[in-house]
């Protein structure tokens, strides 16, 4: 096994492919080239399949050459524009040429050569024959370069007069999948079963005058499928969605090559000029018309039924690349059932489009380079395959749709907007739940809340905080003149320390500071500490959290620390008034000490002072457990409650102490009550209170071994002082 190992460099795109595909990013004014890739493709097989190439290797019979394809961009990619201009620029004159002359003079070879077999079978006139040959091919209808929907009947009615022709072949390209799925279930069922080999089980019918069975044709009909269209509308969270994976479980996705953008890659670093060149390059329309006359050519009889063989060496290396797909697919868990189908299968659709590689080039053989050319197409289709099946489940999108409406939306809007939020209230508000549950992993906030007996429901999706564009705003006025900044992390710290200046931490609007002036959206907390509790004591508490602490002018006038801490949040947060009170006040009951609680307005502004200034590293503040109307508050005001016999500081502790932690809180815990002014007696009895209520305590003996004596070499040094 020996493939991973290959120079990566012989692993690229085909030339003339690559250089189509870059041509249609410029065409439709989108520079994803995978989608084009795979619809390129799709038309070199689809060429080489109408000429009826078929493969040869060591071991099987002739192969057709055919490719499956699904194509998924959104809506302004230029899906059905590529599509037709491939159609009509590029392979025009191919099609003309090979309805107008090869179909003809095949269709006629062959009708005689079938009137001849069936003249000597049932011992009947050959020219009689021949002519009720001519009436059933006019009967099947006329020849399709392709369709965009079919039943079972019409396919095999097609497929017939294909067989009767003994060219071309049967072409399936459906636009807008998400719209044309359901309704092609039948045809899709066919087109698996007429990948491999070109050939279908014939339905058993009733024959009678009006309706009589076809006599059956022996042979092969190679077969091409392309379906596109927008991602949203395929994977809508419902039916459509679900049967789509179903197909691809039962067989399309080892069979199809695929291409998966999310967005539409404009160009907007050009000019108007320089996109206009672009698209009228005479360099890139001589390319077009030169492929043009290329596949013109392609469409002679010396080309038709061209079989392609492979050498030795092209047959070793298509059997590493099959290997090596076979080893990385036991990677994949049990439940990874596509992705391990689909990357076993690899190597047949890299052959096959190698072989429409090497036919659109007219040689008589597969090379090594053919190969590399089309493995560098299907990995990328394998990690397109990927993209695809990593899925937003239905309470995802329910959290992302409440995370970008911007407004409060009722049950009703849900229904209605939402097709995959459907079932009953169990099942809706279990499905809310899951979204809210992703959300709180996932920064996107959704709250509920209840208006005269309507439950509504906001969401929103939270931007983490950058520490180089904290919001605040700062005038050396109280009320007005407010200048509106984002300043680094660093420069609030030089904030504090500017004598005479006011500031806050919300933006306001035309520099007046008032409740009714401050805009949603803040990313620093500040909390006023005025008296109650010493600085070291509150700095050893906060060790773990990322903060500033500035004293105030009254620090120490009356022999009390006053001071400020200022903690940088995880998520920027937009709370109106009442919210913003209601949070502030949450995060007071949740603090270990005694605060300022009457500063819980949006416009409370700070005053600066230069006095001491202490600078800590650590986690930054996750604000979310606190915000009003969420079930995370909801969750810890039933936490609160339960804790009802525990103090401020003991549930501090127990809340902050965790499996990795406990040893070093409770370190913490009885160095602060040493710092109190606490007997030795009094600390451990203390100590040993603690570890009790923690969910997972730990040894006592290891309490009165470890955390005992750090407590007691504190103590003695305090006595010495």
């Amino acid at each position: 096994m020996q493939f991973n190992v290959f120079d990566p460099e012989r692993i690229t795109y085909h030339p003339v492919a690559e250089k189509l595909a870059q041509h249609l990013c410029a065409y439709c004014e989108n520079d994803t080239p995978e989608f084009f890739r795979v619809i390129t493709s799709y038309f070199l097989g689809k060429i080489a399949s109408q000429m009826r190439a078929t493969i040869k290797t060591h071991n099987q019979k002739p192969l057709p050459i055919n490719i499956y394809s699904i194509g998924l961009a959104p809506s302004g990619a230029g899906k059905t524009k590529a599509m037709n201009f491939l159609e009509e620029d590029v392979c025009g004159l191919f099609f003309e040429r090979f309805k107008d002359e090869l179909l003809p003079y095949s269709t006629e070879q062959n009708l005689a050569r079938l009137a001849n077999q069936r003249a000597a079978k049932n011992n009947t006139d050959p020219d009689q024959e021949m002519e009720n040959l001519f009436i059933e091919f006019k009967a099947s209808g006329t020849w399709l370069s392709s369709f965009d929907s079919a039943t079972p009947a019409a396919l095999k009615q097609f497929r017939h007069k294909l067989l009767m022709a003994d060219a071309g072949s049967l072409n399936f390209e459906i636009d807008e999948i998400g719209d044309n799925l359901t309704g092609n279930s039948d045809a899709f069922s066919k087109f698996l079963e007429l990948y491999d080999k070109g050939k279908i089980k014939e339905s058993l019918t009733k024959n009678t005058k009006e309706n009589q069975r076809l006599t059956e044709i022996t042979g092969q009909t190679p077969c091409n499928l392309i379906m596109f269209g927008t991602p949203s509308s395929l994977m809508d969270g419902a039916k459509k969605e679900e049967e789509f994976y179903a197909m691809l479980e039962k067989g399309y996705a080892r069979r199809c090559m695929f291409a998966m953008t999310r967005d539409v890659n404009r160009r907007l670093d050009l000019s108007a000029e320089e996109i206009y060149e672009r698209s009228t390059s005479q360099q890139s329309a001589e390319f077009i018309e030169e492929v043009s006359e290329h596949l013109l050519n392609l469409a002679d009889p010396v080309n038709f039924k061209r079989q392609l063989t492979l050498d030795k060496d092209e047959e070793i290396l298509r059997i590493e690349y099959d290997l090596w797909n076979k080893s990385r697919a036991r990677e994949f868990s049990e439940f990874d059932v596509v992705k391990r189908i689909e990357m076993e299968h690899r190597q047949f659709k890299a052959l096959k489009m190698a072989a429409a590689y090497a036919f659109f080039e007219g040689s008589a053989k597969i090379t090594q380079q053919h190969l590399y050319y089309a493995i560098a197409v299907v990995e990328e289709s394998g990690n397109a395959l990927t993209t695809l099946l990593t899925r937003d489940r239905p309470y995802v999108k329910l959290a992302k749709y409440l995370g970008d409406t911007q407004r409060p939306v009722t049950q009703v809007e849900l229904v209605e907007d939402l097709p995959f939020y459907k079932g009953s209230a169990p099942q809706k508000t279990e499905m809310l739940n899951m979204a809210i549950a992703w959300g709180y992993q996932n920064n996107v906030i959704i709250k509920k809340q209840f208006n005269d007996g309507i439950e509504f429901m906001t969401g929103e999706s939270l931007r983490e905080t950058n520490l180089d564009n904290l919001l605040v705003s700062y005038s050396d006025h109280v009320a007005y003149n407010y200048l509106n900044e984002e300043i680094s992390w660093d420069n609030v710290g030089k904030l504090t320390q500017m004598d005479g200046m006011h500031w806050l931490t919300h933006h306001v609007v035309e520099g007046h500071r008032c409740e009714d002036k401050c805009k949603t959206g803040f990313d620093l907390l500040v909390i006023d500490v005025d008296g109650d509790a010493p600085l070291d004591q509150v700095r050893t508490l906060m060790a773990d959290y990322k903060a500033m602490f500035y004293t105030t002018k009254r620090h120490q006038t009356e022999g009390e620390d006053r001071y400020r801490i200022i903690l940088p949040m995880q998520y920027r947060l937009k709370l109106d008034a009442a919210d913003f009170k209601e949070f502030m006040q949450a995060i007071y009951a949740w603090l270990p000490f005694t605060v300022d609680e009457v500063t819980s307005q949006r416009s409370r502004k700070w005053q600066s002072h230069e006095g001491e200034l202490f600078v800590q590293d650590g986690i930054m503040f996750d604000p979310i457990p606190f915000i009003p109307k969420t079930t995370k508050n909801e969750e810890r005001k039933q936490r609160l409650m339960d804790q009802q016999s525990l103090t401020n500081l003991e549930r501090w502790f127990v809340n902050n102490t965790g499996a990795g932690n406990r040893s070093n809180q409770l370190i913490k815990f009885a160095l602060m009550l040493v710092d109190s002014g606490k007997t030795l007696s009094q600390v451990e009895q203390a100590t040993l209170n603690m570890n009790e209520k923690l969910a997972d305590k730990l040894p006592e003996e290891e309490v009165m071994t470890t955390i005992m004596v750090s407590a007691r070499k504190a103590f003695a040094k305090l006595q010495t002082i």
